[in-house]
């Protein structure tokens, strides 16, 4: 079907799946889960009530009870199945995608996500099966559970004062809004939102803040209000993303070393009964690596990807970690990332450096850094190893399509987890180099796309 990716089932409803397939999908979940009782929550996408009451009715009709948490972000739903202790969960969201895409993510009790490797295949399987569980002799019940005291007192706890900072925050007409306000009270934190009402058509920019031209309005913003930071959540508020003082995009991955900052010199209390593990993943700036070495943390790279990286910050009984995604994971949040928990971190560290965000986040990304390039290509896998053979001499990394680390320079080249794309990043001491290295790869990478066959 095509829907059931590497870390959640996606797609562009009404085309790629629907409300039979999400009803199915429910009646199949109890069994893969082994659950009698799970939490749903959903976003405010235009399809997601559709996509909601089909679910639950596959959910009861196997003899699950359902936990309806009701319009929420995603990391909502990770605390409500650890803090309820509940056997499982569903956030029904697209999360970064255009508005007529929408999907499911799946977690098992603690709120251990469930990836294509660990369960979703099977339940790919199942579904395409046809084959429908008989309904149980009992019907589940649904029960609307208000989470938001809790969920509010948990998030209360990442507090601190941060009056001395200006921040414009745009929620990306995403369900941030439904929750920021109230997170931020009482910190003192002079802000202005942008697009906060929650809006599944994504009126004013897609949710992917990821993408650059989706921060135009915040970019300017910023500047117009001369404001210390701008922040920028995407549509289900798991990824979050920052500008500094000038309106320039900073790097998802330096903000790592923003967290390391924060447990290794602002707060080393909070790391007690944890290992000295931060996580990133490995298309991550060699300078966040040195910049985590140098508080005393050991940096343990990470496959792309959620439910690696949860599996891995759990594994190591690690503090934090994050991606150059914007996926940013805590121990205190049950290893699950969160864009609120991200944001609040990371302004107490700015609070504390005293000075502008882009000279405080220059220690880190001491590095000329290309982002990731993208290639839509047939033979991935086959560029991927002819690549691989051109370079002798440095180390090798193999955790996620190919690391080489070269003296002065680095690159990360990986089939995508999610897409028919190959996907780039080049790291040099120099622009110059940086540059050279880039082209000499992006020749390579068309070369061999050009000959394949």
């Amino acid at each position: 079907m095509g829907i059931f990716k590497s870390y959640d089932i996606r797609g562009v409803f009404g085309t790629e799946w629907d409300g039979n397939i999400a009803r199915r999908i429910g009646a199949h979940l109890p069994a893969l889960l082994d659950a009698r009782k799970v939490i749903v929550g959903r976003d405010a996408r235009l399809s997601s009530d559709e996509v909601h009451g089909a679910l639950l009715r596959g959910l009861t009709e196997s003899g699950c009870d359902v936990w309806d948490i009701g319009l929420c972000d995603t990391p909502a739903v990770y605390f409500s199945t650890a803090h309820y202790d509940a056997d499982g969960s569903v956030m029904i969201t697209a999360s970064h995608n255009p508005p007529e895409y929408n999907g499911l993510k799946v977690s098992r009790r603690q709120a251990v996500p469930v990836g294509y490797d660990t369960g979703l295949s099977e339940l790919e399987k199942r579904v395409a099966s046809g084959v429908v569980p008989p309904r149980a002799a009992r019907s589940g019940t649904v029960t609307a559970r208000d989470m938001r005291p809790d969920y509010l007192a948990h998030l209360g706890k990442f507090r601190s004062d941060l009056s001395s900072l200006k921040a414009v925050i745009d929620c990306s007409n995403g369900m941030v809004g439904l929750f920021l306000p109230d997170v931020l009270r009482g910190t003192g934190l002079r802000h202005s939102l942008m697009f906060e009402q929650p809006d599944g058509r994504f009126p004013n920019h897609a949710p992917n803040p990821l993408v650059e031209s989706n921060l135009a309005a915040l970019k300017a913003r910023v500047r117009e209000d001369q404001a210390d930071l701008g922040i920028c959540f995407d549509g289900d508020a798991d990824r979050v993303m920052f500008v500094d003082e000038t309106g320039a995009f900073i790097s998802p991955d330096l903000l790592i070393g923003f967290l390391g900052t924060h447990y290794f010199r602002l707060h080393p209390e909070r790391r007690a009964g944890s290992s000295p593990v931060m996580t990133y993943d490995v298309r991550s700036s060699r300078g966040v690596v040195e910049y985590l070495s140098s508080l005393g943390a050991k940096p343990t790279i990470c496959k792309v990807g959620h439910s690696f990286a949860k599996k891995l910050l759990r594994d190591t009984d690690g503090i934090a970690g994050g991606e150059l995604a914007g996926h940013y994971y805590f121990r205190e949040n049950f290893y699950c990332d969160s864009g609120m928990i991200a944001a609040l971190l990371i302004m107490e560290v700015l609070a504390a450096a005293r000075a502008p965000f882009s000279r405080a986040v220059a220690e880190i990304g001491r590095y000329c850094f290309s982002g990731e390039i993208n290639f839509e290509v047939p033979n991935g896998p086959q560029i991927l190893a002819r690549v691989r053979g051109d370079y002798e001499g440095g180390t090798l990394t193999d955790l996620d399509g190919i690391r080489m680390d070269f003296p002065d320079w680095w690159f990360n080249l990986r089939v995508s987890n999610t897409e028919p794309l190959l996907r780039l990043v080049v790291e040099a001491r120099t622009r110059g180099e940086m540059e050279a290295r880039k082209q000499e790869l992006v020749a390579k990478i068309k070369g061999y796309a050009g000959s394949a066959g």
